[in-house]
């Protein structure tokens, strides 16, 4: 078992809170009718910052998928980066302002843009991976996805190449039991996503996605094995959607508000906490002043973005297209 310090554990535990509330606070923005499109990872926040923190973090590499909000914010991604494009303006890092939100990069931290296509990152994973091993550098990459894409014939061709070359490439799938509105059983035949590594030759495992210290000692134990040359890993992370797909989906047409309210009590972020209060590690004094300092992270980060500009039309084509030179 790996030991964490004290201080790395309240710092995990700040960093689920942080994204838990910037992402309440994007679903409000749109119910305002302030932003146009949100998609949420409430309910994921343990399954990506164990993750996060099992990184070299700014040298191993990322393919994140749309839900991973509190995995960008462990590695460098700021609220303001998020509000900012949320609304589209000419600052945000990704695209600037051209890309839908939540589709990630961040250069600074070797985060590669996605995208909406589902399972259409993991084999840019596959592709780092690969060049990776040939340089014969000490990096990892880590890909993520929900259950539903595993379905996908590019999820299954990346880790097929991954598992023929022994690729320093971890797959997290984050099972939240909802494709859009599809449950798993209707999607593969097998119980549990970790299933579906024994036919493809690599390392299979399940671990409870809403415990965050769960999750760190799983993803520390198959990075470092893929660091060693180990070979990648398939890691389900097994969770709950505690939100809608996304701002434009009505999920009460399949599932029930008492199914919901019953997956509550499973909540990461409670989990987390009560964790640390058992340990002696977080008081209620604590809590409330991380809930005053997150709160006053995002007003500022909503502020700012609502005063930025746009981008002008002039800078829609580029550079999706390259500007033709000018000769005097």
């Amino acid at each position: 078992m790996v030991e964490l310090s004290a201080a790395t554990k309240k710092d995990m535990f700040w960093n689920m809170l942080l994204a838990r509330r910037l992402d309440e606070r994007a679903w409000a923005l749109h119910r305002q009718g302030r932003i146009a499109f949100h998609i949420s990872g409430i309910g994921h926040e343990a399954a990506q910052v164990g993750s996060a923190y099992a990184l070299q973090r700014g040298r191993d590499w990322v393919t994140p998928y749309y839900r991973d909000l509190a995995l960008m914010l462990c590695l460098g991604y700021t609220p303001r980066d998020f509000v900012l494009s949320l609304m589209g303006k000419r600052e945000e890092t990704t695209s600037g302002g051209r890309q839908m939100p939540s589709h990630w990069s961040l250069r600074k931290a070797n985060v590669v843009s996605h995208s909406a296509p589902v399972a259409t990152q993991t084999p840019h994973a596959a592709g780092i991976g690969l060049a990776i091993k040939l340089k014969k550098e000490d990096k990892v990459v880590l890909t993520t996805i929900g259950e539903g894409a595993t379905s996908q014939g590019e999820w299954y061709e990346a880790v097929n190449w991954a598992a023929i070359h022994k690729l320093p490439v971890v797959f997290l799938v984050q099972n939240n039991k909802y494709a859009i509105s599809v449950t798993p059983d209707k999607q593969m035949a097998v119980k549990s996503v970790a299933d579906k590594a024994c036919g493809l030759g690599l390392d299979g495992r399940a671990v409870d996605g809403t415990n965050v210290f769960a999750v760190y000692e799983v993803m520390h134990e198959v990075v470092e094995n893929a660091r060693r040359g180990g070979g990648p890993s398939l890691i389900e992370a097994v969770l709950y959607r505690i939100t809608p797909h996304s701002s434009d989906d009505d999920d009460r047409s399949y599932r029930s508000r008492e199914e919901v309210e019953e997956h509550k009590k499973q909540d990461p972020l409670l989990i987390a906490r009560a964790i640390l209060e058992q340990e002696g590690l977080l008081t209620s004094k604590e809590v409330e002043e991380m809930e005053s300092r997150a709160k006053e992270i995002i007003n500022e980060a909503v502020s700012y973005a609502e005063a930025a500009d746009y981008p002008s039309v002039e800078e829609g084509a580029y550079p999706v297209y390259v500007e033709e030179a000018r000769r005097g």
